[in-house]
């Protein structure tokens, strides 16, 4: 027993000897490919709990967890679906969750003093494009014959809110108001109904420091409903359209209640969504931890972007504890397209983008972006100075977090060196909007001023 004891002990020193070896070989080529980083993380806190809005955005935290990038980095995670965005705020900065799945105005807005103040953190941007403006049967009748036609008789996208303007006329002449849903005052959907419909022409309504409906000279009347909501609200008829992220927009086609009249990808070409959020005070306490979830996220998008992924992806997505929906429904867009009216599916490879196009860095030019909006439909009340956008951008938003993590993923050989984009943070002043405006993250005030409806400083 004493010989079997000696002889075990022996080869288990061998094996740990070997083992340590090849590490510390390792860890020099790492060290001297990258010298700025270390690929050994000290977690200081590996159990922690996520929040979730039930949208396929939130694909990156589903995908880490069931993939298991959560515990490659050492972290035991738990996730939650939450109510509605504004219980995701709270619990957030209350630290009931440890980070979460967020509208990126959500922490935005709370940097810059519109509704609940907190010092909040963007280290991963989760994905581009992914929602959609979907109107009821009756509204798509009336819009249809003002949408101009392809040789097939199919419409012809972008479809323009033009098309809308003589159907919310004859609303009004009937005595009804026209309501339209989005999830939440500083949501992306918000801005992107907002943009869409004022592009035509169309007012969205402003916002004042006493009035925080966003209702004030409104043509069309804008309201909150949480995203799992809005089929239920359009079919009910106590709004007449909405702006949605999947699988809400394709929900209303599955259950024949509603059209999609466009997506975001044609309102703002590869446009930010939702980005991943914990507190300043989390990410000073727990560093290491943040760059490890940061981590285990990169690869998750890396994992969702890769040929032949997303059947599985929609499969994991479906599951109760995630989204929930039918697979068939998150199929629809989550696998390269998109349908419209009933039958009318088109290719749409990029309505869902996790990480090519550089999808999960925070570029400052995206949380300016969303600054700009605030200040055009008065929730940022006063003029601000080209430089503040730039200061509030540069407090929230944190690619050095994620460029450390990315870093150490590249030594790993889990990334490839080259995915690391060489920025100032901000990506190039760009058209790629449905009006065709140029967007110049470095003159924020120049870009608020172009536009004909909303605030002018």
């Amino acid at each position: 027993m004493k010989s079997t004891f000696v002889k075990v002990t022996a080869l288990a020193t061998l094996l740990l000897t070997i083992s340590c070896g090849g590490k510390d070989s390792k860890k020099k080529e790492e060290t001297k490919a990258t010298p700025e980083v270390s690929a050994s993380l000290e977690i200081e806190k590996p159990q922690l709990t996520f929040g979730f809005i039930k949208l396929t955005d939130m694909a990156p935290l589903a995908i880490a967890k069931e993939k298991g990038f959560f515990e490659e980095e050492g972290l035991f995670v738990s996730v939650e679906a939450q109510s509605n965005w504004k219980n995701i705020l709270d619990r957030v900065i209350d630290g009931q969750l440890d980070g979460s799945h967020m509208l990126a105005g959500q922490p935005i807005a709370a940097g810059a003093g519109y509704g609940r103040q907190a010092e909040l953190v963007t280290p991963f941007s989760m994905d581009l494009n992914g929602n959609g403006i979907t109107v009821s049967n009756d509204v798509w009748s009336k819009m249809k014959p003002n949408i101009p036609k392809d040789e097939n008789g199919k419409p012809i996208h972008p479809i323009s809110a033009e098309s809308l303007k003589p159907v919310i006329s004859d609303y009004k002449n009937n005595g009804k108001a026209f309501k339209m849903g989005m999830v939440f005052p500083v949501s992306t959907h918000n801005y992107e109904i907002r943009y869409w419909l004022a592009a035509a022409g169309i007012h969205p309504g402003m916002y004042s420091a006493e009035n925080i409906q966003g209702q004030i000279d409104a043509e069309v009347l804008l309201s909150v409903t949480p995203p799992p909501q809005m089929p239920a609200t359009l079919e009910a008829g106590t709004i007449y359209g909405y702006c949605v992220g999947e699988p809400w927009n394709q929900q209303a086609v599955f259950k024949g209640i509603g059209v999609p009249v466009t997506t975001n990808y044609d309102i703002w070409k590869n446009n930010p969504e939702k980005v991943f959020v914990m507190t300043k005070k989390f990410v000073e306490q727990y560093p290491n931890t943040a760059v490890a979830v940061t981590k285990a996220l990169i690869r998750a998008g890396k994992w969702l972007d890769t040929p032949g992924n997303r059947e599985e992806a929609v499969k994991i997505l479906s599951m109760s504890q995630y989204v929930g929906a039918d697979e068939v429904v998150l199929a629809n867009s989550m696998t390269g397209t998109f349908e419209f009216e009933k039958g009318d599916k088109r290719s749409m490879p990029d309505f869902n983008v996790f990480y090519r196009y550089n999808a999960t860095y925070p570029f400052y030019s995206d949380a300016v972006w969303f600054l700009t909006q605030m200040r055009r439909w008065g929730q940022i009340t006063t003029e601000k100075p080209a430089a503040w956008y730039a200061e509030k951008a540069k407090e929230i938003y944190r690619p050095d977090i994620w460029e450390k993590a990315a870093k150490i993923l590249a030594a790993e050989g889990k990334i490839p060196a080259t995915d690391i984009p060489e920025t100032d943070g901000y990506k190039p002043a760009t058209t790629d909007f449905i009006d065709g405006k140029n967007y110049d993250a470095k003159d924020p005030v120049g870009y608020i001023n172009s536009f004909k409806i909303g605030n002018k400083d």
